[in-house]
């Protein structure tokens, strides 16, 4: 049995980016909550500013690099998709529709049998 792919961080500088968006981040809410006495604006834009800077940081590391990468080849895939037109997604819509209602019944009808037979012919509890 193969092991799955366990992807570490490599380098110095990587787990200091890393580490440095972690802290950004961190400190992002100690601002927001050390600013309340300066009002809203101030606390708002502190915790933006250094929420965007934790962003910048990680994007920059290996890690960011890859997930950048991943939302790209993600983004061309999507074009790759052939969509249904509308007449196939309305009529799949329908068939899931009708297999609904369908289910529905068959379910309500189980569960009124089951109760039939339990209360009235097993218990012979009567309603």
């Amino acid at each position: 049995m193969a092991s799955p792919e366990v992807e570490t961080v490599g380098t110095g500088a990587d787990k200091a980016k890393l580490a440095g968006a972690a802290a950004l981040l961190l400190a992002a809410f100690v601002a927001y909550y050390m600013l309340a006495k300066q009002g809203g604006l101030a606390q708002w834009a502190a915790l933006l500013v250094c929420v965007a800077a934790s962003v910048a940081v990680f994007l920059t590391s290996e890690s960011g690099k890859r997930l950048l990468a991943f939302g790209r080849d993600s983004y061309r895939e999507i074009g790759k998709v052939v969509w249904p037109e509308r007449k196939e997604a309305t009529q799949m819509t329908l068939y899931v529709f009708g297999f609904v209602l369908v289910m529905a019944i068959f379910l309500w009808l189980t569960d009124k049998t089951i109760e039939w037979v339990f209360y009235d012919l097993i218990l012979g509890w009567r309603k």
